[in-house]
This record gives structure tokens, sequence and C-alpha cells, in this order.
């Protein structure tokens, strides 16, 4: 882990494609800074194994490096197959959904890293030991997949917030996560008209730790985007106080405030962010 918390090249913005529409996926990575091809919720059964060949077949004209395969869970029938396919292509990058254990990333193929998608309450539960796991790069939680674990209805409540259980579930994978030196990655917000709604979550995610945010339409990812960069008054001030630093030794004093070690990275993580 770098001294800026976890690094994660492909985001922060992550568009979900379902992998039975090869024609959206060169606009789906043309619109985000990558794309999530699904093989799981997204694609009715009857319609998997025609998603597979599409998936295989766009292998020549995608940037395998922006690239992530949604696979079905480890304990359904089209696991196998799915990681046959992504096997026949270039691409690097598989989520396993349904995550609840850290025994099926034995079984990505070579070179394959991982993504947990922790969205049961077994998953989240297990999250410390997913995320243990050396094939896994990074994890991701899901709130409605996990409510409807629990036999709940609503990840939120009426005034869009989440509920408790979301909530910590959230702060559970972000721990997890982190202790392990992977990546964490934000959960869709459903609500695609909410841009404000979804700019103050994304706004925590970067303030929290996050190193990206999934989303579910094209119109949410600029919002993303703008929420993961700095803006120019923040990144002025993390330079200002990195260069006051330069010439102090332990605690030091600048306009106000009391700064210790672990202020100055959060300034480096602001520049981080803003060069990346």
């Amino acid at each position: 882990m770098s001294e800026t918390g976890v690094q994660f090249t492909m985001g922060p913005a992550l568009l979900f494609c379902p992998a039975d529409r090869p024609e959206r996926y060169e606009k789906a990575l043309a619109r985000a800074d990558a794309v999530i091809l699904d093989l799981e919720d997204a694609v009715a059964p009857a319609d998997k194994d025609a998603a597979r060949r599409a998936l295989v077949d766009s292998a020549a004209t995608l940037d395998p490096t922006r690239v992530i395969v949604r696979v079905n869970a480890a304990d359904t029938e089209h696991f196998t197959a799915d990681l046959a396919a992504v096997r026949a292509t270039p691409f690097r990058t598989a989520m396993l959904a349904k995550a609840e254990d850290p025994d099926p990333f034995d079984m990505l193929p070579d070179g394959v890293a991982g993504i947990a998608l922790c969205e049961t309450a077994r998953g989240i539960v297990a999250a410390e030991r997913i995320a243990a796991h050396p094939r896994v790069r990074a994890l991701f939680w899901g709130a409605e997949d996990l409510v409807a674990s629990l036999g709940g209805t609503s990840s939120r409540r009426l005034d869009g917030s989440y509920r408790d259980v979301a909530r910590q579930a959230r702060a559970r994978v972000l721990l997890a996560a982190g202790a392990h030196g992977k990546a964490a990655i934000d959960s869709v917000h459903l609500d695609i008209a909410d841009l404000d709604g979804l700019a103050e979550e994304a706004a925590d995610a970067v303030a929290s730790g996050f190193a990206a945010t999934a989303c579910i339409h094209p119109g949410q990812v600029e919002t993303i985007r703008a929420a993961y960069l700095p803006d120019a008054d923040a990144v002025r001030e993390a330079r200002a106080l990195l260069d006051a630093a330069s010439g102090e030794r332990g605690v030091f004093r600048f306009e106000g405030r009391m700064i210790d070690e672990p202020v100055l990275r959060h300034a480096r993580s602001v520049l981080a962010r803003a060069e990346a």
C-alpha cells in the first residue's frame, strides 16, 4: 500500500454493461474509465451462452486493461463456463458475484486478478478472509442483494439514505480491503435521475477511502469523476501544506491547525488523485 492509500488504476468511474449487449461495449468503455461486462444478473439464464460468445468475440476491439468481467457466483451452474470464457479473452480482471468464501479465487485463470463482490450476509461477514486472498485485487459491496439475503425489502430509507445494515456492510468492506492493502469499490446508486444524491455519496466515498465507484448509467459517470477529482482550491491547499512541511520536523502549526503525519498523508492523497 502506498502512503497515499490503495491505488486503483481503472477508476474512478466503473460502468456496468450487460454482456449480452455487445453493441454497447465500446460505447460504455468510451464513456467510463472502465467497463464491467456483466454475465450475471444483467443477463437472463437463457441468454448466458450468447453473452459468453459475445464476450469472447469482443476481445479484439476492447482495451483489456479497462475491462472487468462479472461472472456468476461460484455455486451456480454458470461459473465454470464463465471462467472458460474469460480464459479465452485477453481480459485480466474478473469480478466474482456473491463472493462468500476465498476458495473460488483459486479457480481463476492464470494471470487473472479477482474483484470480490460481497453482497450477501455471508459475504460481508467473510470480507476480511476474502480480502486476504492473494488473487483478490479489490472488494466491491452491493446493498440490494445484501438486504435480500437478510429477508429485507429495501436498502434505503424514504429520504434516500442507506439503512444502518447497509452502512455497516459498506464500512466493513472498506476496512477489510484497506487492512489487506486492497482497493475498495463503492456500490451503485440505483436512482439514475438523482445526481445530487450520487454526488453526495461519491464525495463521501472519496473522503472515506474508496478507490472507485460503480454505476449503471453513462449519465452518472461525470458526477462520479467530479467527486473523485479534487478542485483547484483543495489542490492548492494540499501543495501549500506540503511545502510548509518541508521545513518542519514533527508536529507543526499551519494556518491555525496542528499538523502531523496523518494530515500530511491526506494532502498527499489529494495530490495523487489530482495527478491521476
